[in-house]
């Protein structure tokens, strides 16, 4: 049993490896295999996708069994034909939805194949490159520059800086050296060390978080509409199915005829191929979405995209750039700010800069300030114990300068130790700028220079994580579309909050600690009223989205690090950006391959037009249900007879719902606001157009019997030649759209139709 990350914070290194069974020199090979067998791989478990259960479960359901029970009843009344057309129907959906769903994964599967993670691991006494999924406890790991932290470690030599923020969401990096711990998904910055592994797979001190993924359970709003739809349909049914029994009990007619004519109301409202086109008009804006560079790995997403109305950012990484620069220059008096740019910038590593060099010497790169490093005559890199760097240069008037960079503490500290007499005015300056930066979310880089053995503060350099250039611009797109953006990260609320009111997004930004307390109506109010909150935990962040959606919202989640993965798979729309940890794009329903956010725009334009596609199907369908249903009753009363047989309307609904599959292509525009499905209107707009269709099929009815009179018996073959001429019109009825010849259907909708 291993014992918890953080129980070797104080051990020393001996107690480590001897807990660890192991040494400074690795293990075996051998040795490996055993741990590797016994902890297993260090990768967070997934589900197995057992594809037999996958497809069968498409069997299984309410309107699978609404068509399995009318294929028992047309069995048991000996119509073999008609059964074995509903059976084929429900296999070309079961068959459409499985290999769309096929599709998806192995295109998430590919990416994540892609983007492995690889360890240097020392094994039999050699350094040798690993997947690290094959790293196990007691092995001894060396990370550089660069390098993805691969599972919890003990640090047993060397120096780093780590960028934590996949796991925490602060944005400023940490330092670390012998005898401290190393999570895994932290990003080393800047220096090398060798370090034992404590943890692996879930039982790395994140693992808790990948529980919480497991908690997370998005409601699926498919499954709902789907239902809605049925139950809808199928009320109807039953009502129409109740008169014309009671009917035709009343005129004494058999119970086979009865039964007949029940299942032909059956058969006529299922939307029998509501999941082949649901899933078919996703696939295609799935498809769409690729070609952008956007992989979506829930189909189901796209149809709860087009009504999302609250979407919830991760700051760092994902508004931010995650990399740090210089904001602001501010030198003290009596210097100006080229002479402060040019004491922290000669100051600077300029062959292996970390994380705050490299935010220097990009600034003066940005400001056209050139560096003159040949005036540098010595340079001392960062030192961990000194917590400064150094460098001597000469100045104009030939002299030696020593200008020395690093956290104001550390620089204070330096200048009281060589002038305790007198360091007020110079240390309250820097101090107040310090304290002003704070209070904006910036970090403070003091500098210095010695000349003469006299010390004298230059000023203080301004550092953040800036936004991306073009987040503000999306943000306000996504404000015209209807959606709400809010701002949910582990950095601290003055750092949040600069970042928010700088992208548009407001200033509103509360602690996490503020949902602690409250009832949930509460709860749900404050989130209403904030834009956003910071020093926010995994399950915080996991708290606000199953808020918002008890409150009635769907809600969208944007994040790339291990702390954001229980919120985006929660969220009906989790979407993993470019840099996105595994586990991150493991839990998100679609993940950007592109850097910044201006995807996500055409995340929910497509999803809106999927939308539009799958409404128009269903004013099709509840169209075609009250049509058939108001024909046959009225036609049962008027004429006595079943306008179209068993086996016709078995035919019809197959070719139907062939012809109507083709909407799925069709071409349609986006709506300004978010989509939201209120069956109760949209089945009255459909009983008008139903019933308009049913009495212009009686007239028809009507002349026929009158001009060309028939005998009843060939009635039904007319009228099955008059419907499945007239059954694609509505098809042609596309919603979305001011007026219908501003867009012309697309070429697959004219051919079928």
């Amino acid at each position: 049993m291993l014992a918890d990350t953080r129980s070797y914070q104080d051990k020393s290194q001996a107690a480590v490896l001897k807990q660890l069974n192991t040494t400074t020199d690795g293990l075996t090979s051998n040795e490996a295999k055993k741990r590797l067998a016994q902890y297993g791989p260090n990768a967070i478990p997934e589900q197995k996708r057992n594809n037999l259960l996958d497809f069968l479960k498409r069997y299984w359901g309410p309107m699978p069994w609404l068509l399995e029970l009318a294929i028992v009843l047309t069995l048991i009344l000996g119509h073999d034909t008609e059964s074995i057309i509903i059976f084929v129907l429900l296999t070309i959906n079961a068959v459409i939805g499985f290999v769309q769903s096929n599709n998806s994964q192995k295109a998430v599967a590919l990416l994540k194949k892609k983007l492995e993670i690889m360890a240097t691991v020392r094994r039999d006494q050699a350094w040798q490159a690993l997947a690290a999924s094959q790293v196990v406890p007691g092995d001894i790991v060396q990370l550089k520059i660069g390098a993805i932290v691969p599972a919890d470690l003990a640090i047993i030599a060397g120096n780093v800086t780590v960028d934590q923020s996949a796991l925490t969401g602060e944005s400023l990096p940490a330092t670390a050296s012998a005898g401290n711990l190393l999570y895994s998904g932290s990003i080393v910055k800047s220096g090398e060390v060798q370090a034992v592994v404590l943890n692996t797979g879930t039982t790395t001190y994140f693992g808790q978080t990948v529980t919480l993924v497991k908690t997370a359970k998005p409601k699926s709003k498919q499954e709902e509409l789907m239902l809605a739809i049925v139950r809808y349909m199928l009320y109807l049914g039953i009502a129409a199915s109740v008169i014309v029994a009671i009917y035709g009990l009343y005129l004494h007619e058999s119970p086979v005829f009865i039964l007949s004519f029940v299942l032909i109301f059956l058969i006529g409202s299922v939307p029998v191929a509501l999941p082949a086109v649901l899933t078919i008009v996703q696939a295609v804006g799935a498809m769409a979405l690729s070609k952008k560079g956007i992989i979506v790995s829930r189909l189901t997403s796209l149809e709860d995209a087009a009504s999302i109305d609250i979407f919830c950012f991760d700051k760092t990484g994902t508004i931010t750039q995650n990399k740090l620069s210089i904001i602001a220059c501010q030198p003290l008096t009596g210097y100006t700010a080229e002479q402060l740019l040019d004491a922290a910038g000669l100051a600077a590593d300029q062959e292996h800069p970390d994380a705050i060099d490299q935010a220097v010497l990009n600034y003066a790169a940005e400001i056209k300030h050139p560096l003159d490093f040949s005036k540098r005559q010595q340079f001392t890199p960062f030192d961990f114990a000194t917590k400064r760097t150094e460098a001597v240069i000469t100045t104009t008037d030939h002299r030696q300068m020593r200008v020395i960079k690093g956290a104001v503490p550390t620089i204070l500290a330096l200048y009281a130790k060589q002038h305790p007499a007198d360091t007020a005015p110079a240390s309250a300056a820097i101090q107040q700028l310090a304290t002003a930066n704070a209070k904006k979310g910036y970090r403070s880089l003091a500098v210095a220079s010695v000349v003469d053995s006299q010390m004298a503060l230059v000023g203080v350099l301004a550092i953040a994580d800036p936004p991306r250039a073009d987040s503000a611009s999306m943000l306000a797109r996504l404000k015209n579309l209807g959606i709400k953006p809010m701002m949910i990260t582990g950095d601290s609320v003055p750092i949040a909050r600069d970042v928010a009111e700088q992208v548009g997004i407001g200033t509103k930004i509360l602690p996490a600690k503020a949902l602690k307390t409250g009832t949930t109506a509460d709860k749900i109010q404050l989130i209403h009223e904030s834009d956003g909150f910071a020093n926010v935990f995994p399950d915080d962040k996991y708290q606000i989205v199953k808020l918002l959606q008890e409150d009635g919202h769907l809600v969208g989640m944007t994040g790339d690090g291990v702390n954001d993965a229980p919120a985006l798979k929660q969220a009906e729309l989790g979407t993993a950006v470019s840099s996105a940890s595994d586990v991150a794009k493991a839990s998100a329903s679609i993940i950007l391959t592109h850097p910044g956010l201006h995807d996500i725009i055409a995340a929910i334009t497509t999803s809106r037009q999927t939308y539009q596609r799958m409404l128009t199907w269903v004013i099709n369908k509840i169209t075609k249900v009250i049509e058939i249903i108001i024909l046959f009753t009225l036609g049962f009363f008027w004429l006595k007879v079943s306008l179209v047989s068993l086996l016709g309307m078995s035919l019809l609904v197959f070719a139907n719902d062939f012809a109507t599959m083709s909407i799925a292509t069709d071409n349609v525009q986006s709506t300004a606001g978010p989509n939201q499905w209120r069956l109760g209107p949209l089945t009255a707009a459909s009983g008008v157009l139903g019933l308009w269709f049913a009495l212009v099929d009686l007239v028809i009815v009507w002349l026929g019997l009158n001009l060309f009179p028939p005998q009843l018996a060939s009635l039904a073959n007319r009228c099955f030649n008059w419907f499945g001429l007239q059954l694609p019109v509505p098809a042609a009825d596309r919603p979305g759209r001011s007026h219908f010849w501003t867009s012309w259907p697309s070429r697959t909708l004219l051919a079928v139709n």
